[in-house]
């Protein structure tokens, strides 16, 4: 894309974290080539599908739950187009019923634990999603009500933070760092899965992109995500009812190169009639999300050679 294509490279491919209750299985995976073939990172946060026995046995209807908490089967979708596309790649394991990576650290229902609040947290005021029930550690689902049997343990919740969410984002963090150094500008392309949307009087939108209202990528890469969509007669909404979590809050700095888009996908368009299989949009949707990565890159890496200084540092 640069002039650089004909560098020789190799794939990397690296572990982190640790899933607490799961001795040796890492939290998350990190690969790609070696340098970077295009300036976007692929991450997965709810895909994660190691369940700890000791979690499961906590729940009160894990089978049932664990599927609707997970984004199911997004990972197989970007290892796809990570494959077809050579982008970074960085997937949860840990699911998202342990803990959830698009959540701050802080965003915790602690009405769910034991011993309550802990004495350091001072004035209590759950945040939006804890209070939804969709903290750091998800409490209930619509239809479902609350998905554990019994409270957790203070010390479960600072394993996890330790183990799993702080080393996901740190490591997010650094692959970012890397793609901008090399680039000038790089594109956290954060991939979710939802429910079908219900609209009225019209078809819903198999896509929604979110962008923080503006705030966490380049106008021009949300104008060619929607023209993109537009061409493949792929009916898409923006920021409703989907605008970007914890994710881009933490990562997206657009004003220093960092872009980040969160895309989430309806789940009846690539998954069987139950959502719980691979169906027969699998193969379209790896195709079209394959398409939309390459444009995107196509974009970033123009954002980069017009970023302040990145000429001189990449001579």
């Amino acid at each position: 894309m640069d002039g650089n294509e004909s560098e020789a490279s190799e794939s990397h491919w690296r572990t982190g974290g640790q899933i607490p209750g799961s001795p040796g299985l890492h939290a998350f995976t990190v690969s790609g080539p070696l340098p970077s073939a295009i300036p976007v990172l692929i991450a997965v946060p709810h895909a994660g599908r190691a369940y700890p026995c000791s979690l499961l046995e906590r729940m009160r209807n894990p089978g049932f739950a664990a599927l609707r908490l997970e984004d199911r089967y997004v990972d197989r979708l970007a290892e796809q187009v990570a494959r077809a596309t050579g982008a970074t790649l960085l997937i949860a394991n840990a699911p998202r019923a342990m803990i959830d990576l698009n959540r701050a650290a802080d965003d915790v229902d602690w009405d769910m634990f034991g011993c309550g609040a802990p004495a350091d947290v001072g004035s209590y005021t759950p945040g939006k999603r804890a209070r939804s029930g969709l903290g750091l550690i998800p409490r209930r689902l619509p239809g479902i009500g609350e998905l554990w049997k019994r409270r957790h343990d203070e010390c479960d919740l600072a394993a996890r933070i330790a183990e799993i969410h702080e080393p996901y984002h740190v490591a997010l963090s650094e692959e970012l760092a890397k793609l901008r150094d090399r680039w000038g500008a790089a594109l956290l392309f954060d991939l979710h899965s939802m429910p079908p949307l219900a609209l009225r009087g019209g078809q819903a939108p198999q896509f929604v992109l979110g962008d923080r209202f503006g705030t966490s990528c380049h106008g021009s890469l949300i104008g060619s995500s929607f023209a993109y969509l537009a061409e493949m007669r792929r009916g898409a909404a923006h920021n409703r009812p989907y605008a970007g979590g914890y994710v881009l809050e933490r990562h997206a700095a657009p004003g220093e190169g960092l872009h980040a888009l969160q895309l989430e996908i309806d789940r009846s368009s690539y998954l069987d009639s139950r959502l719980n299989e691979p169906g027969k949009g699998f193969a379209a949707m790896a195709h079209l999300l394959t398409g939309l990565v390459r444009r995107l890159a196509v974009e970033v890496a123009a954002l980069g050679r017009t970023a302040p200084g990145w000429a001189e540092a990449a001579e």
